[in-house]
């Protein structure tokens, strides 16, 4: 029988799926419309991640388009709170940059997760794992890495449908909190984060480390597709394989089924809108998932 407690279901559709070793396919999206939320929060995605680092940082659009994707329809068919596609922000600062208010205003208005650009070293993970974390009370099972994030009167808890002290708690980074509701994504686009993989992947917290194959490619100064390139990403995906961290890459429909035979756990899938090609890219990919 559904329950309408949130304390019983996990929120975060996402981690749902990762958390019993499933793989996921999303998109990046750039259209922070109303209409574009409804027909995002419709789709077959898994999850969304709203481009903040290429396109405007307007917090005020993103508080409308989380809105707009709460489909209250299907929450009350189901029962209960579960977000099925649920929202991530990539936002623009990298991971050498002082972000600290940039995630706290994202996590404040409602996503449930932030993706970093840029990440290259440990130190720079460990930081972006504190910064979306509240600081544990004195008797938490799991006090590192200490939280950074200031709790003040958000309409995240508003938007997730609980009180705030429920959110709080809830509002934590899987799998570092097995409980957890927010997924943080790690971008690693360059030639020293490829270097330093080992290390950044030893940061607790990190849900998903997602390679960045463009900017990856201009770092390297090889075409993308290049031997180096592809064996780029090849060290990348095994050390996330060794840490047991989802691997995640962008990907056409062309080479969707390939990254997901290799190993890849999160293909995100380019484009504004659930166009022509994006379709057939998310067909292709759960073809591949379900065998």
């Amino acid at each position: 029988m559904a329950t309408n407690s949130s304390e019983h279901v996990r929120l975060n559709g996402a981690i749902d799926k990762l958390a019993r070793g499933e793989s996921i396919a999303g998109a990046i999206i750039y259209d922070f419309s109303l209409f574009a939320a409804q027909q995002f929060a419709t789709s077959d995605l898994d999850f969304i991640i709203l481009d903040m680092e290429h396109q405007a940082m307007d917090f005020e659009r993103l508080q409308t388009f989380l809105l707009g994707m709460t489909d209250r329809a299907a929450i009350a068919k189901q029962g209960n709170l579960a977000v099925r596609v649920p929202a991530l922000v990539r936002i623009p600062t990298y991971g050498r940059d002082l972000n600290e208010s940039i995630v706290k205003q994202v996590l404040d208005i409602g996503a449930f997760g932030v993706m970093f650009p840029t990440i290259e070293t440990k130190e720079q993970a460990l930081q972006a794992v504190r910064s979306a974390r509240f600081p544990q009370p004195v008797n938490s099972k799991r006090p590192e890495p200490r939280g950074l994030r200031g709790n003040g009167n958000m309409p995240a808890a508003w938007l997730w449908g609980m009180s705030r002290p429920e959110y709080s708690r809830r509002a934590d980074l899987w799998p570092v909190a097995p409980d957890g509701e927010l997924l943080l994504m790690l971008q690693v686009e360059t030639a020293e984060g490829v270097n330093n993989i080992e290390e950044i992947l030893s940061v607790p917290g990190i849900g998903v480390l997602f390679i960045g194959p463009n900017d990856l490619s201009y770092s390297l100064g090889v075409p993308s597709g290049a031997p180096e390139h592809e064996a780029a990403i090849q060290t990348v995906l095994k050390a996330c394989k060794a840490h047991g961290v989802p691997c995640a890459i962008t990907v056409k429909s062309a080479g969707v089924v390939k990254r997901l035979e290799q190993g890849f756990r999160v293909v995100a899938l380019g484009g504004g809108g659930l166009q022509v090609q994006m379709d057939a890219a998310l067909k292709a990919a759960r073809s591949q998932m379900q065998r």
